[in-house]
């Protein structure tokens, strides 16, 4: 940054305006918009592996009818960096508070609305045309939801504590994959017919009592302290996004290339697994909410755990560790899965949730808040992350698809490209600083 600005505002730590009821409504405000968001995409997800290819592209091979399924699931990924990019814009001039409530709207609606949606039996074209547009509209509002709950919870915690408490955003997300899983196996248990009329559609309706929950909550939390501080010296930043872009670029760097080999880890373990599971193991398609169920368990004490690692060890030891073993289990995860053995699928489901969903995400998101100076926190955060998040979990499950069919179902293609994309962000980690308990209220970036 500019020499002239100020370095830091007054410490977090000794604000007498961050209460422990504070803390506690951040905490909570955090964890349900992120537990909303993964819920909306851990339904999708399901939707896109189980039932959205005959229902929105019934005429297409069963292979293609996928491929174009998981098109519409990365269209939400494509729109998470332009959400990004909008939202930043206000991020650091309105406050997270706003962002946050914005967002939370744009989601809750979006998901709401393709309960709503006519299928291509009814509406013909127009029906995946409206799919894609709501799955737009979710991508547009979750592209900064997830910058703003971390930048929100780690400017909350105190020294010693900020990747705990940035954790339980992580947490709640681990629990929205549960509820999304918990609502497909209910539906599951209606009869073909009545899940492809009526049932399917129960699943995203019920995101609203989610959404108005949350809502509620984040109306209620206070405003960011560090951001409060900033606003106060006059010290917010004017325009965040060209800020970041001409002084923030390392940072930016930094963050989008060590998101991206977890993100991709990530979806592929949420998204393209169920699939291969049903078109080239041949498995019920129950099998895949009943392993996403077991995973989000697994994942939600595995994310505060990894959150808890990094205050104690540190934020990058722990995020190498976290990437080296998903290195190592890239061809491993496919040779169990493709056994058909439910136990070996289940451990599959077991280690790519425990590192890969929550864990690498939980240990990594301290150390994106803490890589930025105060002023663009939340822009640097929410671009680099989002842009990344199109190359690693937008576009995973669609070039996992494509390469399983040009390998004629032989899974060999799909871990040598999980292993380099994990791999770049090993170079990328060990070429990154350690961050924690860096101060937050200084505008400079971390060395």
């Amino acid at each position: 940054m500019s020499s002239n600005l100020p370095t830091t505002a007054t410490d977090v730590d000794s604000s007498p305006r961050v209460t422990p009821t504070d803390r506690r409504r951040a905490a909570w405000a955090g964890f349900v918009g992120t537990m909303l968001e993964n819920f909306d995409m851990v339904v999708y997800s399901i939707g896109s592996a189980v039932i959205f290819n005959t229902l929105f592209f019934p005429n297409f091979d069963p292979a293609i009818g996928f491929i174009a399924s998981f098109a519409t699931y990365a269209v939400g990924f494509g729109a998470r960096p332009l959400g990004g990019l909008f939202f930043s814009r206000y991020g650091d001039r309105l406050g997270r508070k706003f962002v946050m409530v914005a967002t939370l709207s744009l989601m809750g609606t979006a998901t709401f609305a393709i309960g709503l949606l006519p299928t291509y039996g009814q509406a013909g074209v127009l029906a995946p045309v409206l799919l894609v547009l709501c799955r737009f509209v979710q991508g547009f509002g979750a592209g900064a939801e997830m910058a703003s709950g971390v930048v929100l919870l780690t400017e909350y915690a105190r020294k010693g504590r900020r990747g705990a408490m940035v954790s339980l955003v992580w947490v709640g997300a681990a629990v929205g994959s549960v509820a999304g899983a918990l609502v497909w196996l209910l539906v599951q248990l209606l009869p073909k017919a009545e899940l492809e009329g009526y049932g399917w559609r129960l699943v995203f309706l019920s995101s609203i009592a989610v959404t108005i929950a949350a809502y509620v909550i984040r109306r209620r939390m206070k405003e960011s302290p560090v951001f409060r501080e900033l606003k106060a010296e006059r010290l917010e930043a004017s325009s965040p996004v060209r800020d970041v872009l001409k002084n923030g670029r390392k940072p930016l760097t930094r963050v989008f290339f060590i998101n991206v080999g977890g993100h991709a880890h990530s979806y592929i373990y949420q998204v393209f697994i169920g699939a291969y599971l049903i078109s080239t193991v041949h498995m019920p398609t129950t099998l895949v909410p009943q392993m996403l169920l077991l995973g989000g368990i697994v994942a939600i004490p595995a994310a505060y755990l990894a959150g808890r690692a990094s205050d104690k060890w540190g934020r990058k030891p722990v995020n190498l560790a976290i990437l080296s073993v998903l290195f190592l289990f890239s061809f491993p995860a496919f040779w169990l899965a493709g056994t058909g053995n439910v136990w070996l699928i289940g451990a599959v489901y077991v280690v790519g949730f425990a590192f890969a969903v929550e864990g690498a995400i939980a240990a990594q998101s301290a150390m994106f808040a803490e890589l930025f100076g105060a002023r663009y926190r939340y822009a640097g955060v929410a671009l680099a992350r989002e842009f990344s998040a199109i190359f690693g979990g937008g576009i995973a499950p669609m070039i996992c698809s494509a390469l399983l069919a040009w390998a004629t179902g032989s899974y060999w293609p799909v871990a040598v490209y999980m292993m380099i994309v994990v791999t770049v962000s090993i170079i990328q980690s060990l070429r990154t600083p350690e961050t924690a308990d860096r101060d937050l209220t200084s505008v400079q970036d971390a060395d």
